[in-house]
């Protein structure tokens, strides 16, 4: 052998052979010679092995004309950031970097840099957002409520810290004031370090930045506003959001911040087939279940869903008003094209509408959930803190 040392030949399972159609002993020749790999012969078509040695790994695989594709990987194994979805089932990212690793005084934190989404966010094991397709999620939490809203000027956020929300109400002309209100000064600080495509917003003066418990600063407050937004991490047990996921919550401290034609709208976790049940269908309900029954009921509450690719499944929001959401999808973009600076990358009128359109099953878990979201009665994501990074 080269200079390179010695190389073995293993499968992604690290059994010695591994032949795609199982012929056994495929001969080939094999020379390294200065970190050049070349196959000089391998006899059967459509075989693949994988090389190694201390600092390279190379898959290589014949083709039925007998030639051979070599395709390093990089110099160095990457690291790996691993999320437990469920019981046995996990999402796993190569990174690049970890850019941030800690525990705050409210729960762990990590901003990690991806091969394949770029930077992510991750708080107590769960990922909240990917600098790749991040805008998906913000857009279709923000621009549905201000969109409905007859003349946006002040939204309340709650949560928030990454500073994505605000970016894209500050694109509404109408908005006179923005108060984001996170409880974690540490998430804060690092995305605005760290996220560049917030560097504007952070730096807006119509953004008002405050480090509190949401609840408790929402209650505290005098004024009133046009939108309240729950950008909050997902309801986890031992987290400290799910009390702002509560009916009691909704009833006697949000709906009285609100406006008269005011909108509320939440993120509500994720919303595929086989995932709808475990938050969202509830929170769904809590919202509805408030309709026309006393002072502080909605009028209307609408659930949409978007695909979200670094989320692996589909996710769910909910917003709840005094007035019925009545756009169609020719005035949804008359809007946009009047009151929006910049153009939207996910949402346009039709998407927006079809967003309300579940499947069926989806459909019918929303109309027959029962499950009204209390602190005695919390629903759970699942897991906690379940994120490890592997090397």
């Amino acid at each position: 052998m080269g200079s390179g040392g010695a190389v073995e030949i293993l499968s992604s399972n690290n059994d010695h052979v591994h032949v795609v159609n199982a012929v056994p002993y495929p001969q080939c020749v094999i020379r390294n010679d200065i970190n050049q790999n070349l196959i000089s012969k391998m006899n059967n078509s459509n075989q693949e092995i994988i090389l190694k040695n201390n600092n390279f790994n190379t898959k290589i695989e014949m083709n039925s004309n007998g030639d051979c594709d070599i395709d390093d990987a990089d110099d160095k194994e990457c690291s790996w950031y691993e999320e437990e979805i469920d019981d046995y089932l996990k999402w796993s990212f190569a990174l690049n970097s970890t850019l941030h690793k800690g525990t705050s005084k409210y729960q762990d934190i990590a901003l990690l840099d991806t091969k394949h989404f770029g930077k992510i966010l991750v708080i107590d094991g769960k990922m909240q957002s990917a600098e790749n397709d991040e805008f998906i999620y913000h857009e279709c939490l923000i621009h549905p409520p201000l969109l409905h809203h007859p003349n946006p000027k002040t939204v309340f956020i709650m949560g928030g810290g990454e500073g994505s929300a605000a970016r894209e109400i500050l694109k509404h002309r109408s908005i006179d004031k923005v108060v984001m209100c996170d409880i974690d000064q540490e998430v804060v600080d690092f995305c605005r370090k760290h996220l560049t495509m917030n560097w504007d917003a952070f730096c807006n003066p119509k953004l008002h930045l405050v480090i509190d418990d949401a609840k408790a600063e929402l209650e505290r407050r005098q004024e009133k506003f046009d939108l309240i937004v729950g950008d909050l991490a997902d309801p986890v047990e031992g987290g400290p959001c799910y009390q702002l996921y509560t009916k009691s919550f909704y009833e006697q401290i949000l709906k009285p911040k609100l406006n008269p034609n005011g909108i509320f709208v939440t993120q509500a976790g994720p919303a595929g087939v086989l995932t709808h049940k475990e938050v969202f269908s509830s929170i769904y309900n809590t919202l509805r279940h408030n309709i026309n029954l006393d002072t502080y009921g909605f009028v209307d509450v609408v659930a949409y869903t978007a695909h979200v690719p670094s989320f692996a499944d589909t996710w769910g929001w909910v917003m709840a008003s005094d007035e019925p959401f009545v756009l169609d999808a020719k005035q949804i973009d008359s809007r946009i094209e009047e009151r929006i600076n910049g153009e939207l990358e996910y949402l346009n009128g039709a998407s927006l509408i079809s967003c309300t359109t579940m499947n069926k099953s989806v459909h019918l878990s929303l109309m027959n959930e029962t499950h009204v979201y209390t602190e005695e009665s919390a629903r759970f994501i699942h897991g906690h803190g379940m994120g490890t990074f592997k090397a």
